[in-house]
Protein backbone atom coordinates (compact mmCIF):
# COMPACT_ATOMS: atom_id res chain seq x y z
CA UNK A 1 0.00 0.00 0.00
CA UNK A 2 1.19 3.16 -0.65
CA UNK A 3 1.84 5.81 2.23
CA UNK A 4 -0.82 8.20 1.26
CA UNK A 5 -3.41 4.99 1.36
CA UNK A 6 -1.82 4.25 4.67
CA UNK A 7 -1.91 8.06 5.72
CA UNK A 8 -5.84 8.44 4.69
CA UNK A 9 -6.64 5.16 6.68
CA UNK A 10 -4.42 6.63 9.72
CA UNK A 11 -6.87 10.17 9.56
CA UNK A 12 -9.70 8.24 9.20
CA UNK A 13 -9.57 6.02 12.42
CA UNK A 14 -8.39 8.74 14.10
CA UNK A 15 -11.35 11.23 13.49
CA UNK A 16 -13.90 8.31 13.96
CA UNK A 17 -12.24 7.44 16.91
CA UNK A 18 -12.74 10.81 18.21
CA UNK A 19 -16.17 10.48 17.17
CA UNK A 20 -16.77 7.55 19.65
CA UNK A 21 -15.17 9.15 22.61
CA UNK A 22 -17.84 11.99 21.89
CA UNK A 23 -20.21 9.44 22.05
CA UNK A 24 -19.21 8.15 24.94
CA UNK A 25 -18.76 11.31 27.12
CA UNK A 26 -22.11 12.19 25.73
CA UNK A 27 -23.67 8.69 27.29
CA UNK A 28 -22.15 10.15 30.52
CA UNK A 29 -23.36 12.92 30.70
CA UNK A 30 -27.30 11.78 29.91
CA UNK A 31 -26.95 8.80 32.48
CA UNK A 32 -25.29 11.61 35.10
CA UNK A 33 -28.46 13.72 34.94
CA UNK A 34 -31.01 11.15 33.75
CA UNK A 35 -33.58 10.80 36.32
CA UNK A 36 -34.16 7.34 35.79
CA UNK A 37 -30.28 6.60 36.12
CA UNK A 38 -28.87 3.24 36.71
CA UNK A 39 -27.96 2.15 40.29
CA UNK A 40 -23.77 2.49 38.91
CA UNK A 41 -22.86 4.93 36.77
CA UNK A 42 -20.97 2.59 34.06
CA UNK A 43 -23.60 0.06 34.07
CA UNK A 44 -24.41 1.52 31.08
CA UNK A 45 -21.69 -0.39 29.33
CA UNK A 46 -23.51 -3.61 29.81
CA UNK A 47 -26.36 -2.00 27.46
CA UNK A 48 -27.20 -4.04 24.20
CA UNK A 49 -29.47 -3.98 21.46
CA UNK A 50 -30.79 -7.60 21.91
CA UNK A 51 -29.67 -10.07 24.28
CA UNK A 52 -27.53 -12.01 21.72
CA UNK A 53 -25.48 -9.15 20.36
CA UNK A 54 -22.32 -7.59 22.38
CA UNK A 55 -22.78 -4.86 24.85
CA UNK A 56 -21.47 -1.27 24.57
CA UNK A 57 -18.34 -1.60 26.13
CA UNK A 58 -17.37 -4.65 24.18
CA UNK A 59 -18.35 -2.15 20.98
CA UNK A 60 -15.83 0.03 22.38
CA UNK A 61 -13.15 -2.74 22.40
CA UNK A 62 -13.73 -3.80 18.88
CA UNK A 63 -14.24 -0.73 17.22
CA UNK A 64 -11.08 -0.04 18.58
CA UNK A 65 -9.14 -3.46 18.15
CA UNK A 66 -9.33 -1.90 13.83
CA UNK A 67 -6.98 1.03 13.80
CA UNK A 68 -5.06 -0.79 17.15
CA UNK A 69 -4.68 -3.42 14.42
CA UNK A 70 -3.97 -1.14 11.61
CA UNK A 71 -1.34 0.52 13.45
CA UNK A 72 0.88 -2.77 14.50
CA UNK A 73 -0.01 -4.25 10.91
CA UNK A 74 1.59 -0.71 9.77
CA UNK A 75 4.73 -1.68 12.02
CA UNK A 76 5.10 -5.35 10.97
CA UNK A 77 3.53 -6.54 14.34
CA UNK A 78 1.04 -9.07 14.58
CA UNK A 79 -2.77 -8.38 15.49
CA UNK A 80 -3.28 -7.88 19.39
CA UNK A 81 -7.44 -7.77 20.13
CA UNK A 82 -7.81 -6.08 23.16
CA UNK A 83 -9.87 -7.72 26.15
CA UNK A 84 -13.72 -7.68 24.90
CA UNK A 85 -15.28 -7.46 28.14
CA UNK A 86 -15.13 -3.68 29.45
CA UNK A 87 -16.25 -2.71 32.45
CA UNK A 88 -15.51 0.78 33.41
CA UNK A 89 -15.25 3.91 31.99
CA UNK A 90 -11.57 4.12 33.09
CA UNK A 91 -10.97 0.97 30.67
CA UNK A 92 -12.92 2.43 28.14
CA UNK A 93 -11.36 5.57 27.99
CA UNK A 94 -7.73 3.82 28.20
CA UNK A 95 -8.94 1.64 25.40
CA UNK A 96 -9.36 4.75 23.28
CA UNK A 97 -6.63 6.79 24.07
CA UNK A 98 -4.23 3.86 23.65
CA UNK A 99 -5.27 3.38 20.17
CA UNK A 100 -5.39 6.68 19.68
CA UNK A 101 -1.46 6.84 20.81
CA UNK A 102 -0.54 3.58 18.31
CA UNK A 103 -2.30 5.59 15.47
CA UNK A 104 -0.24 9.11 16.50
CA UNK A 105 2.85 6.63 16.19
CA UNK A 106 2.57 5.37 12.92
CA UNK A 107 5.24 6.55 9.90
CA UNK A 108 3.28 6.07 6.84
CA UNK A 109 6.90 6.12 5.09
CA UNK A 110 8.23 3.49 7.23
CA UNK A 111 5.35 0.80 7.08
CA UNK A 112 6.78 -2.64 6.81
CA UNK A 113 3.49 -4.37 5.14
CA UNK A 114 4.14 -7.77 3.07
CA UNK A 115 1.81 -7.92 0.47
CA UNK A 116 -0.81 -10.31 1.87
CA UNK A 117 -2.63 -10.55 5.09
CA UNK A 118 -3.39 -13.77 7.04
CA UNK A 119 -6.72 -13.02 9.13
CA UNK A 120 -7.48 -15.46 11.63
CA UNK A 121 -11.25 -16.36 12.21
CA UNK A 122 -10.85 -18.88 15.03
CA UNK A 123 -11.91 -22.48 14.81
CA UNK A 124 -9.27 -22.96 11.99
CA UNK A 125 -10.50 -20.64 9.80
CA UNK A 126 -8.95 -17.79 8.13
CA UNK A 127 -8.60 -14.92 5.41
CA UNK A 128 -5.62 -14.41 3.29
CA UNK A 129 -5.81 -10.43 1.81
CA UNK A 130 -3.64 -8.19 0.22
CA UNK A 131 -2.91 -5.08 1.79
CA UNK A 132 -5.52 -3.26 0.25
CA UNK A 133 -8.31 -5.80 1.27
CA UNK A 134 -6.92 -6.29 4.33
CA UNK A 135 -7.17 -2.25 5.10
CA UNK A 136 -10.50 -1.48 2.51
CA UNK A 137 -12.47 -4.94 2.79
CA UNK A 138 -11.76 -5.81 6.44
CA UNK A 139 -10.81 -3.57 9.01
CA UNK A 140 -12.68 -0.42 8.14
CA UNK A 141 -15.76 -2.14 7.75
CA UNK A 142 -15.51 -4.19 10.85
CA UNK A 143 -14.61 -0.65 12.23
CA UNK A 144 -17.82 1.12 10.82
CA UNK A 145 -20.18 -1.88 12.15
CA UNK A 146 -19.04 -1.61 15.89
CA UNK A 147 -18.86 2.22 15.95
CA UNK A 148 -22.66 2.17 14.24
CA UNK A 149 -23.31 -0.83 17.02
CA UNK A 150 -22.21 1.81 19.58
CA UNK A 151 -24.18 4.53 18.67
CA UNK A 152 -27.54 3.01 17.82
CA UNK A 153 -27.14 1.40 21.74
CA UNK A 154 -26.79 4.59 23.03
CA UNK A 155 -29.67 6.04 20.89
CA UNK A 156 -31.67 3.13 21.85
CA UNK A 157 -30.95 3.95 25.54
CA UNK A 158 -32.24 6.98 24.97
CA UNK A 159 -28.80 9.59 24.79
CA UNK A 160 -29.70 12.33 22.76
CA UNK A 161 -27.46 12.23 19.97
CA UNK A 162 -28.35 12.81 16.44
CA UNK A 163 -26.22 12.15 13.17
CA UNK A 164 -24.22 15.57 14.07
CA UNK A 165 -22.67 13.50 16.60
CA UNK A 166 -22.18 10.45 14.48
CA UNK A 167 -20.73 12.71 11.61
CA UNK A 168 -18.57 14.79 13.75
CA UNK A 169 -15.72 14.75 11.31
CA UNK A 170 -17.55 16.75 9.12
CA UNK A 171 -18.26 20.07 11.52
CA UNK A 172 -15.36 21.79 10.75
CA UNK A 173 -16.74 21.36 7.03
CA UNK A 174 -19.87 23.11 7.58
CA UNK A 175 -20.13 26.80 5.73
CA UNK A 176 -22.79 29.18 6.78
CA UNK A 177 -24.02 31.14 3.83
Amino acid sequence: MRSQAISSAQTLFQSRLATLEHLLRSAQTYFEESESFFDESESFLQMRIVADMLPFGTQIAFTCNQPRNFALWCDGKPADNLAPEVTSLRQAHEYLANTQALLSNINPDAIRVTGTTRVDLGKGAYLELTDGAYVNDFLIPNFYFHLVTAYDILRMAGVPLGKKDYMLHLVPHIKTA
